[in-house]
């Protein structure tokens, strides 16, 4: 099966060819990072407007890059939610016409599912494994026993930590998105120099609180009696990421243990982090678990992860109506793979 996926849930506006939901033909994105970056966060209406005018270029692009044509398409996947609602209409009316008019099925995925599900477009994993979903706007644990059998195990209970993490690079006077420039930055520093909490760490129970940490960093910066710069910014960034990861690999690591999961794949943008891939890595070899991170391109919102999943539902006959609408909430424990087999509407 031939798929065309469309992902434009945030500020990315993405367009992928993939065959059988496994083979990358062509992953195309168009950031929108310099636009937004002189407001110091994502503006809802600019992505809007700025999707409508990418998504005709990337597909076409991804196409090309593909040595296909729109006849060769088998169906079409698109991100449905949860995003911007302005932003995820945008893809999806895009994927609506184009599957109305090439007379082929469309249907619509989760986002945080296509990033749970991207390693699998580089190696097999079985089923079942822990996913721990890290981005700007979510942090989640999650029992995956196949595709659309997701199980919550904790989440967030106030900011992401891809969201403390551009916070905290804002404080401290970098730009947007602040969270490569943090890691950057840490790889120089002292992580003891500066001793930040870890919330929630020692609680029953696998959710997070990221909060409290960013409050920490205000507080420091605020007594300090130097300029934040040079070794003080890079001790800073240190002690900021070491709380962060600690909290994320302890948490994580605890809940495969309780569950008896001896796989933990890490997905979404925050699975960049050189800190967070070299505190799992060793983790793993001294747990005896194995942990699978996607290729920082397959971190970042793209369209090639929603393949994963778009493929397997539509292979299973599963078939949206046009009335497919954008949710900009949609807990991913409501994804049920029952809904396809017995023939129920998705997304």
């Amino acid at each position: 099966m031939l798929v065309l996926a469309i992902e434009s849930s945030c500020d990315e506006t993405s367009a992928a060819v993939v065959r059988d939901g496994r083979r990358i033909l062509s992953n195309i994105i168009a950031s929108q990072v310099d636009v937004h970056a002189q407001y110091g966060g994502v503006v809802p209406e600019l992505a809007a407007r700025k999707h409508l005018e990418a998504c005709p270029v990337v597909i076409d692009q991804a196409l090309r890059q593909a040595g296909v044509t729109f006849e060769d398409l088998d169906g079409v996947a698109v991100t449905s939610g949860p995003g911007l609602i302005g932003a995820l209409l945008v893809g999806l009316s895009t994927a609506k016409a184009l599957a109305y008019s090439l007379g082929i099925p469309l249907v619509g995925v989760h986002h945080i599912e296509g990033h749970i599900l991207a390693p699998l477009l580089e190696q097999p994993i079985a089923f079942p494994y822990l996913a721990l979903a890290v981005s700007g706007g979510h942090t989640h644990l999650y029992r995956v026993d196949g595709i659309g059998q997701y199980t919550l195990l904790g989440r967030t209970l106030d900011d992401a930590a891809g969201e403390a993490f551009d916070k905290v690079a804002k404080m401290s006077g970098l730009t947007y998105p602040g969270g490569a420039l943090i890691d950057k930055l840490a790889q120089q520093g002292d992580a003891c120099r500066f001793e930040f909490p870890r919330p929630m760490l020692h609680r029953p129970g696998f959710d997070f609180s990221f909060s409290g940490i960013k409050t920490a960093v205000l507080t420091q910066i605020k007594k300090l009696d130097a300029p934040l710069e040079g070794q003080l910014l890079q001790d800073l960034a240190a002690g900021f990421q070491e709380a962060v990861v600690d909290v994320l690999s302890k948490k994580t690591f605890k809940a495969a243990k309780e569950f008896g999961l001896p796989r933990i794949v890490v997905a979404g943008g925050v699975a960049c982090n050189s800190g967070l891939r070299k505190r799992f890595g060793q983790m793993a070899e001294k747990n005896a678990v194995e942990v699978f991170f996607p290729a920082p391109l397959l971190c970042a919102d793209n369209a090639a992860m929603l393949s994963v999943a778009g493929d397997y539902y539509l292979s299973k006959g599963h078939r949206a109506d046009l009335d497919l609408n954008a949710r900009s909430n949609w807990p991913l424990e409501q994804v049920k793979v029952v809904e396809f087999l017995s023939g129920e509407k998705h997304g």
